[in-house]
């Protein structure tokens, strides 16, 4: 059983904290109108960008870092507890559709399994070894990073994540919204996005989770960027999964091309449908296995293959 003691000293370490702190002047919150609510909690949400903006610097840090172990083959990890894993997994979930990566190339890892993703699972934030487990059954190598999030930044799942892979060699990653936290500390590169106290006292889902939400869309989408996973700012990557994706294809083709309808259906037919490889043939002027072994020999990144073709880029 766990002392008193215990709690008193966890309650006194929450209470230093920015995220958790009370704020008296919105004590009569739940007396206010309905849109008065809203316009309060949409003014507390506006200041979240000004706080991420204050550390893009170490943002663009983290993100080359990442790209440069993801050129080599390696695999972007994220891990947290709550709403910070979910947001994790979240993330590592839209990559594969948005920029064709396997599934194993960006992976969410949540404190308590899949089944926390919908449910709490007690105590599973707490354990530093359930943070070990999952990334040995990943067999994590130093190719790898590891993005340990929490909004308190002493999260003990988000911080054996860190301080295990660091040891095996990994790059580390931590991203809290508190300054001076155990996280940052712990990681290669630490990203401290203060947004202040929350709405409602300690609520991290709200302007703390909006702040992590921002930093990973940075890492992963500028990260795959940097990859070659994109031309211009069209997902020339995408995967052509359903009827809407299939419409998004022909038409990032259209805008990266300017060719007409029956040329392109017929450019995606002999490329078996991948955007890359189509708009190589139209562009350069090559057949589809021309296309593919010029993308392979440029690492995927489609403007050094159509750079070296005797038609060059746009």
């Amino acid at each position: 059983m766990t002392s008193t003691s215990h709690y008193r000293e966890l309650r006194a370490e929450l209470e230093s904290l920015t995220t958790e702190a009370f704020r008296p002047e919105l004590s009569d919150i739940d007396r206010l109108p309905t849109l008065e609510i809203a316009r309060l909690m949409n003014a507390e949400d506006t200041t979240v960008p000004a706080a991420v903006a204050e550390r893009l610097p170490q943002i663009a840090a983290a993100i080359d870092a990442v790209a440069e172990r993801m050129a080599r083959g390696g695999r972007l990890i994220y891990a947290g507890a709550g709403t910070a894993g979910r947001l994790g997994v979240l993330d590592a979930s839209e990559c594969p559709p948005t920029f064709n990566t396997e599934p194993s190339r960006v992976v969410g890892l949540i404190a308590g399994g899949p089944e926390a993703m919908v449910t709490s699972v007690e105590g599973a934030e707490d354990s530093t070894e359930l943070a070990v487990e999952a990334l040995d059954a990943l067999r994590l190598t130093a190719a790898d990073t590891v993005v340990g999030i929490s909004a308190s930044g002493r999260t003990p799942y988000a911080i054996g994540a860190v301080e295990h892979a660091r040891r095996l060699g990994a790059l580390t990653i931590g991203l809290a919204c508190n300054a001076d936290s155990a996280l940052a500390a712990a990681a290669e590169h630490g990203i401290e996005i203060v947004v202040g106290p929350e709405l409602l006292t300690g609520s991290t889902r709200l302007k703390a989770g909006t702040a992590q939400k921002l930093v990973l869309n940075m890492l992963s989408t500028i990260t795959m960027i940097r990859l070659g996973k994109t031309y211009g700012n069209l997902m020339v990557d995408v995967r052509a999964s359903n009827d809407k994706l299939r419409a998004r294809s022909r038409r990032i083709v259209a805008l990266a091309t300017g060719a007409p309808d029956d040329e392109i259906e017929k450019a995606l037919a002999t490329t078996d449908g991948e955007v890359k490889n189509a708009i190589l043939t139209l562009l350069a002027d090559v057949d589809g296995p021309t296309a593919a072994r010029l993308l392979e020999e440029s690492g995927g990144h489609l403007r050094a293959a159509l750079g070296s073709t005797a038609r060059g880029g746009r």
